[in-house]
């Protein structure tokens, strides 16, 4: 499996055949800033956790451009093909739900946020549940992206249905869970062999470093991810 992390939540995920985009904020993200058409070079699928612009990002351009499959709760999809992207594009599902995504499978499970879409006159469109999603990939490692979300004791139940061994984890603070308690939930609730820290530094609300996630990660026996914006990885 192959990632790379563009600043924020958004990434390339490369494995079992697919290539994936998660929560693709490129255009206007400060940390990337160089336009959604590389990352999005062979894209099949493009994902979502909810509907914030921070988040949602260029799906609608990705797709309509490239054809990829859109995974998302219901809302999102019906909001984008209103947005002109296809209904023959959409795999729609909702809490606690798996879809079929050719190749791999996504799990939507709870996330402790919010969800709409700042439409730019001061007005926000609701967009469904925030989610984590938990992508199975049968020849490869099982990926969770915890989304945008505090902490929450049934954590254990997600790492007991599905074990992931690949974390996504928000730490930047304010909209999410902090580094210290971000560490905390992958101490207490997973045995994740790699953790990438995400939704930090991007705006200056948010943490700067990925430090005290760091801090708190010693010890666990969990390999701790920090990549360079753009730069892919294997895990």
């Amino acid at each position: 499996m192959k990632l790379t992390w563009y600043g924020q939540s958004a990434f390339r995920v490369e494995a079992g055949g697919a290539t994936i985009l998660i929560d693709p904020f490129l255009s206007g993200n400060p940390l990337w800033n160089r336009g959604w058409e590389g990352p999005a070079e062979g894209v099949t699928h493009v994902l979502l956790t909810h509907g914030h612009n921070d988040h949602l990002g260029d799906t609608a351009d990705i797709v309509k451009k490239t054809g990829a499959q859109l995974v998302a709760n219901f809302e999102i999809c019906m909001y984008l093909v209103g947005q002109g992207v296809s209904g023959e594009k959409i795999n729609p599902g909702n809490t606690g739900g798996t879809v079929d995504c050719g190749g791999f499978t996504t799990t939507f499970v709870q996330a402790l946020h919010s969800s709409s879409f700042n439409v730019g006159d001061g007005s926000n469109v609701y967009l469904g549940n925030p989610l984590g999603l938990v992508l199975h990939f049968p020849e490869d490692k099982t990926l969770y992206h915890m989304g945008d979300t505090d902490i929450f004791s049934d954590m254990a139940l997600i790492n007991e249905l599905h074990g992931p061994e690949i974390g996504l984890v928000p730490i930047g603070d304010r909209f999410t869970m902090g580094g210290a308690v971000a560490a905390l939930a992958c101490r207490r609730f997973f045995k994740f062999q790699t953790v990438i820290p995400c939704h930090y530094r991007t705006f200056g609300l948010l943490d700067q470093t990925p430090d005290k996630f760091v801090a708190g990660m010693e010890g666990s026996g969990t390999k701790v991810l920090a990549p360079e914006v753009g730069k892919a990885v294997g895990v």
